[in-house]
């Protein structure tokens, strides 16, 4: 008999179906050893040696294993093709080794990326030796995080600055914090714009953006403020101006797909058009992956096996017809340094057009895989452009005018990456015209803009930028996400946008100030490249423990010694903007000067004359999301409506009540209730409010609304096609949820 083991229980049940009789097929679940959890067991002092124990549970899962290696007669170690599934199973060879269970029984390390039959039994057909490259760069990485745990985290403690500090979820975390010094920074300025309604021959009405006035070309920032636009616009004239077309430009535009997913691009479309987080996503992924249904989900390649992509190619061919197939298939340039780990990217493992039968997270993100990887390899959209340059017949302005329409949806027939949809998939068509050809400007419409602070990172934004920077790895960008939030470093908003907290505040700050390099974006992103370096063999685990261990060692050292007022300062100093915007300081209670204080509790604002004066203020006071204006509604306080009913936050959220009936109003706030809804929901009826048109469907033409409210929440509706959302969504989002369902059928009434 030969014992097989993998991480799962739910992948094991799944092989030892395939390999059936002669086989035993065993889960580790994950990880079976780990660190002791105390000082000294990364020994510094004596070449970075390890102390490990069995993680507390997992006791059983090794007794289980090594009762029936007793059975067998070979072992194949199939832990994931990653650095953490060699490490799996380099410490279940060690723990063997160590209770001599081997015997002189033979050892294999095999390694599949798709859990289907061929691919597991062409693995066992082809074992290897553990890659100890690949183990070393798994060692060094736990060694490092594990030292910066030990040797910051009890400063931390000690000083109530935060719970603890990490390599790269530290990182994360500044990001976060810089991104919000700069929205705060930020100072809108004023532009405008001036748009022309354009009749080409009394039917054929098309807009015109104003391009150069007075010979000069106008830019964005170009019209700062109204008294340019009433100079321009009594320099051109109206109510009606006599122009005429100077010049027409046609151009074929030709638009690729985007690659297949890794598991980076996979968190972000899925955050995008999905709502989910990226331990969501990745949970969806691991069952999809154990059940045999996609490739290994812990990915940076771009590439696909060419067995793959022949049965893609296939497909689309009888499927969309040969005008859809490329001549040559598409190849997509993988980004990744580290080729030793770049395996396939994220795809289904079969491409028959039989569909599995899902339901939930895993049906929605196989569809959005499947999708995905099809039109990789399909024929580029093409799309006809013209622009039109239309001069005023005074020569004193030029409008230009741009259409696009698009002449073959090649890849858009089945998928659109989010972040090019509304580029991509817009059109907007021109009338026929001809340089000469008489047009009447019948309208100018100016319009004032501000410029917008940068955006506040999401989970799939946040993603992106560690990727970009190269910080972090597919396996701990989900990791890297839950670790911020459950530390109470960052919260999210209703727009499931980061906003840091005052612990995040507070430890950027001080991490900042002390340690400097392990916050630094470039040293993380270097910290990354060498563990790379580690696992392609270029460079030695000590070697690298060592450059990395002697800076950091003396960083600490030199914390520990900084008295706590000095950090105190220190950290007012690097967040007084933040704290007090308008530079007022002063205490409202006895004058002196506010800062900083640390708790137990946290972080928190108070005077400097205490005990004297005991004036305190919530540090989170200050511009986070439990205290944005939507959230101020939520406060527990009665709001009264009039007529003897108000509107209260319970046990189960917002309600209503006249003192004898309550009702729920999940939907409300104390600012968007009114007393007629309060009557409605009281009397067993919802008053529904308007829907928000979003915008037009560029597919169908059809307008999409947004409803707030509906028999199970919130929704949008198109078409009728109804998609239920946790909130309004942009324009794109809205017309990918609506074109990715299918409608509803209904009952059409006659008429007469």
């Amino acid at each position: 008999m030969n014992l097989l083991i993998v991480e799962s229980p739910s992948k094991a049940k799944t092989i030892e179906k395939y390999l059936g009789a002669g086989w035993r097929v065993v889960a580790s679940v994950g990880h079976v050893r780990d660190l002791v959890p105390e000082n000294g067991s990364v020994d510094t002092e004596h070449d970075f040696k390890m102390r490990w124990q069995i993680m507390p549970g997992k006791e059983k899962q090794i007794k289980l294993i090594t009762d029936e290696l007793k059975k067998a007669d070979a072992i194949y170690l199939a832990s994931d093709p990653d650095r953490e599934g060699e490490a799996i199973a380099w410490h279940i060879l060690d723990i063997l080794n160590t209770k001599k269970a081997l015997n002189g029984k033979k050892v294999y390390r095999v390694a599949f990326h798709e859990i289907t039959k061929k691919a597991v039994m062409d693995a066992i057909a082809h074992p290897r030796e553990i890659d100890q490259n690949l183990v070393d760069a798994y060692l060094v990485r736990r060694a490092l995080d594990y030292l910066i745990g030990f040797g910051i985290s009890p400063l931390l403690w000690r000083r109530n600055l935060g719970r603890s500090a990490g390599r790269v979820q530290s990182v994360a975390v500044k990001l976060v914090v810089d991104r919000e010094r700069e929205i705060e920074a930020f100072k809108p300025q004023e532009y405008w714009s001036i748009d022309a309604k354009c009749n080409a021959d009394d039917k054929s009405v098309f807009d015109a953006a104003l391009s150069r006035f007075d010979g000069k070309k106008i830019e964005k920032m170009t019209i700062e403020n109204q008294r340019y636009v009433h100079e321009i616009l009594e320099k051109i004239g109206n109510p009606v101006i006599n122009a005429h077309v100077v010049s027409i430009d046609k151009k074929k535009i030709s638009r690729r797909a985007a690659a297949p997913f890794t598991t980076s691009t996979l968190q972000q479309e899925a955050a995008r058009k999905l709502y989910f987080s990226s331990r969501r996503t990745m949970s969806a992924a691991q069952k999809l992956y154990e059940a045999g249904l996609i490739t290994y989900m812990r990915t940076d390649a771009t590439n696909l096996a060419a067995d793959a992509v022949n049965e893609i190619r296939g497909f689309i061919a009888h499927t969309y017809g040969d005008t859809f197939v490329p001549k040559s298939p598409n190849v997509y340039i993988t980004k990744s340094k580290n080729a030793q780990e770049a395996h396939e990217a994220i795809r289904p493992t079969h491409f028959d057009g039989k569909m599995p039968t899902l339901s939930g997270d895993e049906e929605k993100l196989y569809n959005l895989i499947w999708k995905r990887t099809i039109a990789c390899q399909m024929t580029n959209a093409e799309f006809d452009s013209v622009s039109a340059d239309i001069e005023t017949d005074n020569n004193i302005a030029i409008f230009h005018a741009v259409g696009t329409t698009r002449t073959f949806d090649g890849f858009m027939r089945v998928y659109t990456e989010d972040k090019d949809d509304a580029e991509s998939d817009a059109e907007s068509k021109l009338p026929p015209l001809n340089v000469g050809d008489k047009i009447d400007i019948t309208e100018l419409v100016p319009e004032q803009h501000f410029t917008q602070p940068p955006a506040r990172y999401t989970e799939a934004s946040l993603v992106k930028k560690l990727e970009e920077l190269g910080i972090g790895r597919p396996s701990t960008y989900a990791t890297i996400m839950s670790t911020i939030v459950d530390r109470k470093y960052v919260e999210q908003d209703k727009q499931h946008r980061f906003h840091p907290t005052a612990g995040g505040w507070v430890i950027s700050a001080y991490l900042s100030k002390y340690f400097d390099d392990l916050v630094d974006i470039n040293f993380t992103a270097k910290t990354e490249d060498t563990l790379d370096d580690v696992s392609n063999g270029k460079r030695d685990k000590l070697d690298v423990l060592r450059a990395f261990w002697n800076p950091t060692s003396e960083m600490i050292n030199g914390a520990r010694g900084i008295k706590t007022t000095e950090i105190i300062n220190t950290i007012n100093d690097l967040m007084h903007t933040h704290m007090f915007p308008d530079g007022n300081d002063k205490c409202p209670k006895c004058g002196g000067k506010l800062g900083i204080k640390l708790s137990k509790f946290g972080a928190f604002i108070g005077c400097e004359n205490y005990p004297k004066c005991d004036y305190t203020q919530k540090l989170a006071d200050f511009g986070n999301p439990q205290t944005e204006p939507d959230a101020q509604k939520q406060k527990n306080e009665p709001v009264d409506l009039g007529d003897g009913i108000s509107f209260r936050i319970g046990r189960f959220g917002p309600y209503v009540t006249d003192g004898k009936k309550n009702a729920a109003a999940k939907q409300y706030t104390s600012e968007t209730i009114t007393l007629d809804v309060a009557r409605e929901l009281l009397a067993g009826g919802t008053k529904k409010p308007d829907p928000i048109i979003i915008g037009e469907n560029t597919t169908t033409g059809k307008t999409i609304y947004y409803y707030p409210t509906g028999r199970y929440g919130a929704y949008i509706s198109s078409n009728g096609v109804n998609v239920s959302v946790e909130e309004q969504p942009d324009l794109q989002t809205a017309t990918d949820l609506i074109n990715n369902k299918k409608p509803t059928k209904r009952f059409k009434r006659k008429t007469k």
